[in-house]
């Protein structure tokens, strides 16, 4: 199973502390788990002008490659003005649009306040919807009184983290035998 975190923002800390957390949970308990990180900080990705992902060269390539070959993926995002960044917001756009068909995708959020789980709600799951996700329906949500000096304080977190990382492999592997199942009723 090919799993892709993507740590959606270039600046700040708190989404890249919640997705290293996340990654250490997947790694205990699925250690074959075939694990990727994506911290867009880390990469020079271009603006999407419309080719098509494999035209693209360099770390965009890299990027868009990498997500169109998992199984799952772990999507870690801040809330920015009530929104997602844009630097998440451009590898959707650099992506096709079914590009998601037959993923399993879920989601970590970071924001100041309470108030912003509404961006989850409204924007980043209509989006992955759209491009044909299968949605874990519970993401771990966390606010900024979660963290203490880039450490994860709050227990309550960690057990969600825990409950995504199954609920994810589960859900991967549930899509998995259905779609077995349903090549196996064709006779080619």
């Amino acid at each position: 199973m090919k799993i892709v975190a993507i740590a959606g923002s270039i600046v700040g800390s708190k989404t890249r502390t919640a997705i290293d957390y996340t990654l250490r949970i997947v790694r205990e308990k699925y250690p074959d788990a075939e694990i990727t990180l994506l911290d867009l900080a880390e990469y020079k990705v271009v603006f999407s002008d419309g080719r098509n992902y494999m035209e693209y060269e360099g770390d965009t390539k890299v990027v868009t490659e990498t997500i169109m070959a998992a199984d799952a993926i772990i999507i870690g995002t801040p809330t920015f003005q009530a929104s997602i960044p844009a630097t998440l917001k451009n590898i959707f756009d650099l992506l096709p649009v079914n590009a998601f068909r037959d993923k399993v995708v879920s989601m970590i959020v970071t924001a100041g306040t309470t108030r912003h789980y509404l961006m989850v709600e409204q924007q980043l799951k209509p989006i992955l919807a759209y491009m044909k996700a299968h949605i874990v329906p519970t993401y771990v949500f966390i606010e900024e009184k979660d963290f203490h000096r880039k450490e994860i304080i709050n227990d309550d977190v960690l057990f969600r983290m825990e409950r995504l990382v199954e609920d994810t492999v589960l859900l991967v592997e549930a899509y998995t035998g259905i779609r077995k199942a349903k090549d196996t009723e064709y006779d080619f």
